[in-house]
C-alpha cells in the first residue's frame, strides 16, 4: 500500500495518488490532460534485457510432485506465508533522509527461505557476501554513520571497506544532485571515478557506470548536454543495444541461466493452455532470432494425445524485417526435421498504431496465444502505442497472453527514488554476471559496457520523454492489465519445476532463486527478484 501524499505519477504534468494493488477501474477515465489512465500506473511506481536466444538443446519437459515444488520455493506448505510476499511499502519518501534505504532489506525475496542476520547469528564470510549486501552496508553507513563497534557486520566491512565506501560516496552524490549542489556532487564523483573501475570488483564496476551516468545527469541539468545528446561521448540507445546479436550477447544467453528460465517457464505455460488444440497459432511481439520457439516445437511434435496438425507463428515488428524472415527460415528448417506442419508469417508496421486484427491470418479452428517477452516495457514511455497494442490483442482474444518482464521498480518520477532502486537492481545484475560469466570476461565486459551502461545512463541521467528505460514491477502490470479486462491465471507447478531444472544445468544455478508472487513466477539472484513470468486471459 502506498501513501497518497508521496507519489508523483507523472514526470512533468500532474500529481495524483493510487493504490497499485487495488486500482478501481471505474475511476480510471481519459481526460484532455491525460489522454489515458496509463501514466497513473506506470509512472507511479518503480529493457532489462531483450532476449537474444541461442541455439541450445531443449531438455524434455518433466513432471513434478508437490514436495519438490515446495522445496524449490523454500516453503513448508502451499498455505505458508512466503508464497504471498508482503506488500511493498512506499519507496518514495523525503529525499534528504533517504528513508527508502531503511526499508529496502525487509522487502527482498530471501534465497530459499534464508533467514536475515541478527545479533547472535553467524556472520557471512567475506568471500560470500553479495553485492546487494555491500550496497545495504554502504547505505546503512550513509544513513546511520554506524561505528564499527555497533555494526553487526564488522568483519565484512573490513573485507569490503573500499566497496562500502564507494556506495556511501555514490549515495551522497545522488543526494547532492537531488539538492542541485553540483559542486559538491562533482567532488564526490571525482573520488568515485578514482576508486572505481570497469575491470574491478562487481561493486567497482557498478559504481564506475553509475558515476558516468551521474556526470551526465549533472551536465544535462547544467545545460552542457542538449536533448539531442551532445556530450563527451555518444550514448547508445538502450533498446537498440539490447537487440544486438554479436558473439558476446550470444555468450550471455548461453551462460546466464535466468534467460533460459524465462523461456522454458513461459513455453511450459503456453503448452498447458493449448494441450487440447490441434491447430496452434503463436503471435510473437518481438521474435528476435526465434530460437525459443524450438522448445515449443519439440514439445508439440512429441505430443501423442491430440497430436498437433499445424503450428503457425506470426512475428510482429516495426523494423528488421530481414532478420525476422531469417528467423522464420531457420524455424521452418527445424520443423522439417521434426516432421511438423509449420507456417511462419511476418507482420511489419511502421508504427504500432497501424497494427490491427485484419493484418493477422487468423483461422476459426486454431488456438491463438500471444507471447510478449521484454517487449511491453519498451512502450511504457509511449502510452498511446501500448494502449493501442492492448486493444488489438483484446480484439484478437487469445487463449492466453504470456508476459516476461524485468521485475524492478525503476520508474519513479523522482530522481532519488529511481536512482536507489536502480542501484539495487543493477547491483544484483552485476553480481550475477560476475558469477555466471566468470569464464568469459571479455563477453561480460562488453555486456556491461554496452547494454547495462546504456540502460543505467538512460535511467539515471534523463527525464521525461528522453527516458526510455522504465522498469516496473508485476504489481504495476496487474493494475494495467486489469484495465483491459485481463485476469491473471496460475502458472502451474510444472513451470516452476522446469525453471529449477534449467538452473540445475548451470554451474551458477544454485544462486538462482524463485518465488511465487500471487500467480506470477518471479526469479532472480540470491533472493533479489530480477525477472517475472505471468499468464493472462481476457475475462
Amino acid at each position: 500500500m502506498f501513501p497518497e501524499d508521496q507519489f508523483d505519477f507523472t514526470d512533468d504534468v500532474s500529481k495524483e495518488s493510487i493504490d497499485s494493488n487495488n486500482c478501481p477501474n471505474e475511476e480510471v477515465k481519459k481526460s484532455p490532460k491525460h489522454s489515458n489512465f496509463y501514466d497513473s500506473f506506470f509512472q507511479a511506481q518503480f529493457s532489462g534485457f531483450n532476449d537474444l536466444y541461442v541455439d541450445v538443446v531443449s531438455p524434455p519437459f518433466q513432471s513434478c510432485d508437490d514436495d519438490e515444488i515446495r522445496k524449490i520455493l523454500g516453503i513448508e506448505s502451499y498455505n505458508s506465508s512466503p508464497i504471498e510476499p508482503e506488500e511493498k511499502e512506499s519507496r518514495v519518501l523525503p529525499m534528504s533522509s533517504f528513508e527508502i534505504l531503511r526499508k529496502h532489506g525487509s522487502k527482498r525475496l530471501r534465497s530459499k527461505g534464508a533467514k536475515t542476520n541478527s545479533g547472535c547469528q553467524v556472520q557471512p564470510s567475506i568471500n560470500t557476501i553479495s553485492t546487494e549486501k555491500i550496497i545495504e552496508l554502504g547505505a546503512e553507513k550513509f544513513i546511520q554513520s554506524l561505528s564499527q563497534s555497533s555494526n553487526l557486520y564488522t568483519s565484512c566491512i573490513l573485507g569490503h571497506s573500499k566497496d562500502v565506501q564507494l556506495i556511501q560516496y555514490l549515495l551522497l552524490c545522488a543526494e547532492k544532485i537531488g539538492e542541485k549542489k553540483y559542486e559538491w556532487a562533482n567532488k564526490l564523483l571525482h573520488e568515485c571515478e578514482i576508486m572505481s573501475s570497469c575491470i574491478g570488483t562487481p561493486i567497482e564496476r557498478l559504481v564506475f557506470y553509475f558515476t558516468g551516468a551521474l556526470y551526465e545527469k549533472i551536465d544535462r541539468e547544467m545545460g552542457r548536454i542538449t536533448p539531442k545528446g551532445l556530450g563527451k561521448e555518444k550514448v547508445l540507445d538502450p533498446f537498440e543495444v539490447m537487440k544486438c546479436s554479436n558473439t558476446s550477447f550470444l555468450a550471455f544467453h548461453e551462460t546466464y541461466p535466468l534467460m533460459q528460465v524465462s523461456k522454458f517457464s513461459g513455453m511450459q505455460a503456453v503448452l498447458e493452455e493449448v494441450v487440447d488444440a490441434r491447430n496452434v497459432h503463436m503471435i510473437d511481439l518481438e521474435i528476435r532470432d526465434g530460437v525459443k520457439w524450438t522448445i515449443l516445437m519439440q514439445a508439440l511434435a512429441g505430443r501423442h494425445e491430440n497430436p498437433i496438425q499445424r503450428l503457425k507463428i506470426t512475428a510482429v515488428g516495426m523494423k528488421s524485417k530481414a532478420s525476422m524472415e531469417e528467423a522464420g527460415r531457420r524455424l521452418m528448417a527445424f520443423s522439417k526435421s521434426l516432421n511438423l506442419n509449420f507456417c511462419f508469417d511476418v507482420i511489419m508496421v511502421e508504427d504500432v498504431l497501424n497494427l490491427n486484427k485484419d493484418l493477422f491470418n487468423l483461422d476459426d479452428d486454431e488456438a491463438v496465444a500471444v507471447y510478449a517477452a521484454y517487449t511491453l516495457t519498451n512502450m511504457i514511455g509511449r502510452p498511446h502505442q501500448i494502449e493501442h497494442l492492448m486493444e488489438v490483442i483484446k480484439i484478437i482474444n487469445p487463449c492466453v497472453l504470456i508476459v516476461t518482464e524485468v521485475e524492478a521498480n525503476c520508474n519513479s518520477p523522482t530522481f532519488v527514488g529511481r536512482f536507489v532502486e536502480a542501484l539495487f537492481f543493477y547491483g544484483a545484475f552485476f553480481d550475477s554476471l560476475a558469477d555466471c560469466m566468470k569464464n568469459d570476461e571479455i563477453s561480460r565486459r562488453e555486456i556491461e559496457s554496452k547494454c547495462l551502461s546504456s540502460s543505467i545512463r538512460n535511467l539515471v541521467a534523463t527525464e521525461g520523454g528522453e527516458r526510455k528505460v522504465r522498469h516496473v514491477s508485476i504489481n504495476v502490470w496487474r493494475a494495467f492489465f486489469e484495465h483491459f479486462g485481463l485476469m491473471e491465471t496460475d502458472l502451474s507447478h510444472s513451470s516452476v519445476y522446469q525453471a529449477n531444472l534449467v538452473c540445475q544445468s548451470f554451474p551458477c544455478g544454485s544462486s538462482c532463486t524463485f518465488r511465487m508472487n500471487g500467480k506470477c513466477l518471479t526469479f532472480g539472484w540470491k533472493g533479489t527478484p530480477l525477472f517475472s513470468v505471468s499468464a493472462w486471459k481476457f475475462q
